[in-house]
């Protein structure tokens, strides 16, 4: 009968531990802790020639595509997430500026979860991993920054990641020209809030 009574509380702290566990923690407020200096930080790394240089060379190469072609290279990409070959795909990702972004989201050591930069048509240049689409036009982080100003800034709201078992939120930036005169492209950072939340704790 002991045993009985052991094992039955044994299931029953099984059953409802990992819920405890694994809680989803109250979502942090983005906007307090995506701060102007956490911007400005981000702005410091994308001031990075590459980043410019390649917005630009892509404008140039598509800056006067039509509606159609846009849709034709956003199923493109669609179509190669699902396919062994990805020649769009591999060509993006092992373009200097997504290898960049690539070091850039390394060396944040788990602040950054993603990070891609768009052309004038909203359309990837650079990224850190297979994005879900190629055209990002149609989108929040797109025509509420590069549609807006040329020094334009979103921040999205907090969301659950389930897998990771964080809070994540898009910060979204208009990339401007030389003369800051312009917008040339986009960005959009990916912030895991959970570490950043960690980050800005302060010492005990």
């Amino acid at each position: 009968m002991t045993h009985f009574k052991t094992t039955s509380a044994l299931a029953l702290f099984a059953a409802f531990a990992p819920n405890q566990v694994l809680a989803q923690p109250p979502a942090p407020d983005p906007e307090s802790l995506i701060n102007p200096a956490f911007i400005e930080s981000v702005r410091a790394w994308l001031g990075n020639p590459i980043v410019a240089l390649s917005i630009e060379s892509q404008n140039d190469l598509r800056g006067s595509l039509q509606q159609n072609e846009i849709d034709a290279l956003d199923g493109q990409w669609r179509a190669e997430r699902e396919n062994d070959d990805k020649p769009l795909i591999s060509a993006t990702l092992s373009a200097p500026l997504s290898i960049y972004l690539l070091r850039v989201q390394a060396e944040s050591v788990g602040l950054f979860t993603e990070l891609f930069v768009m052309d004038a048509n909203g359309l990837n240049v650079g990224q850190s991993a297979i994005t879900g689409d190629y055209w990002q036009g149609d989108e929040a982080k797109f025509q509420k920054t590069f549609d807006v100003s040329p020094d334009a800034i979103f921040i999205d709201e907090a969301e659950w990641d389930e897998d990771r078992m964080i809070w994540r939120a898009q910060l979204n930036l208009a990339l401007a020209n030389e003369a800051k005169t312009k917008a040339i492209g986009s960005a959009t950072v990916e912030v895991n809030l959970t570490e950043l939340q960690r980050r800005s704790m302060p010492a005990s």
